[in-house]
């Protein structure tokens, strides 16, 4: 049973716990299309957001269990639709700490007046996330062939994933 999970916006305090999350996920190299050798610097710089993205833990008993980043998908033209990205602590995947992330960062974006929120390079391999965004409303609207090296199962598809507000 999923105990509560409360999300709120990082700090730099977080960091200790948020970089060994950060750095399984990357290095696995399962998931995301990060540098699995990028260092807790480069982590930082590229998962950290600057308004108006937000970059937030999940806590559960006073531990960060996930972590998300949310924000415009792209400038300009493209900048009313929102993206977002989910790294959860190896040991309580499957306990719902994901669903709880992508639920806020939805009500964020749609707070905001996005238009909708895209994934652009979810692994198709990675299962039990596109089961996720598929429960929340998202749809596959294009899979990019062989876009992304898995470490065991060679040469995967990249889902681009889209839900409407």
């Amino acid at each position: 049973m999923l105990r509560a999970v409360d999300i709120r916006e990082i700090s730099e305090t977080d960091w200790a716990q948020v970089w060994p999350i950060v750095r399984d996920v990357v290095e696995a190299a399962e998931t995301f299309v990060y540098d699995p050798s990028m260092s807790s610097s480069q982590a930082w710089q590229t998962w950290v957001e600057a308004p108006p993205g937000l970059t937030v833990v999940a806590i559960q008993e006073h531990r960060v269990v996930g972590t998300a980043k949310m924000g415009p998908n792209h400038g300009g033209p493209g900048s009313h639709v929102s993206t977002a990205s989910f790294m959860v602590a190896a040991d309580v995947r499957g306990r719902g700490v994901g669903t709880a992330m992508c639920r806020f960062a939805l009500a964020w974006a749609k707070e905001r007046g996005y238009a909708g929120m895209q994934f652009n390079a979810v692994a198709e391999s990675n299962y039990r996330a596109v089961e996720l965004y598929e429960r929340q409303g998202f749809t596959v609207i294009g899979t990019v062939p062989g876009a992304f090296v898995h470490p065991t199962m060679g040469h995967v598809g990249l889902h681009v994933m889209y839900r409407v507000f």
